[in-house]
């Protein structure tokens, strides 16, 4: 039995290709793993405050020192934070928007990388303190991006990759739906992701 944190950072609702790929990997855990609890997180519909100086400067005050203000500017840090550590499993919805990812997952990504608390240095540089996790990116785009011109310019799962791995979480598979606006790909590209999944 695992739990698994699904966060969705799709706006196109019910026709994203990005939220049917995740449920898709989610239904496959949970068949591999039967109890598997689920907590869905859509980053779209939050109002997730941008980073700004107060945000900030409360990441690197005692918690004992933050007045009430500051603990209204650092809430959705503070909720995100023990949402992601409560988890086994994140599957992350990623579709690419003008080759990276959406303003609310990278929103998302600044409210979880917390010196001394998601990462830290030791004297051979930083350390990612969010182990133990494994990661799964479905990841949608209208071109395809996994190979040939475009992989240039795919902006979303190696970004992730580097980015969640300093934070500790190494372990990442990102399954694709990629050529949805190719005429000769788009019928089957759903599908053969879909297809492509497989649960470690």
């Amino acid at each position: 039995m695992k739990h698994i944190l699904h966060l969705i950072s799709s706006i196109q609702g019910k026709e994203s290709y990005s939220i049917k790929l995740s449920q898709a990997i989610i239904e496959k855990i949970q068949d591999k793993y039967p109890g598997s609890t689920v907590t869905e997180t859509n980053l779209v519909d939050i109002e997730i405050p941008y980073l700004n100086p107060a945000i900030l400067r409360t990441f690197f005050m005692p918690e004992d020192q933050l007045t009430e203000e500051d603990k209204k500017a650092i809430r959705f840090s503070q909720e995100a934070i023990q949402q992601l550590l409560a988890a086994d499993i994140i599957v992350i919805g990623a579709p690419l928007y003008n080759f990276t990812i959406h303003t609310s997952l990278k929103a998302w990504i600044d409210h979880i990388t917390r010196p001394g608390i998601t990462f830290g240095y030791n004297e051979n540089g930083p350390v990612g303190m969010v182990t133990g996790k494994k990661v799964y990116v479905a990841m949608s785009s209208g071109g395809v991006y996994s190979e040939g011109p475009g992989k240039a310019n795919d902006f979303v799962v190696p970004y992730l990759k580097a980015f969640l791995g300093f934070l500790g979480m190494t372990d990442l598979t990102a399954f694709r739906a990629e050529g949805l606006k190719v005429p000769e790909l788009k019928d089957n590209a759903l599908q053969k992701g879909i297809e492509s999944i497989q649960i470690d």
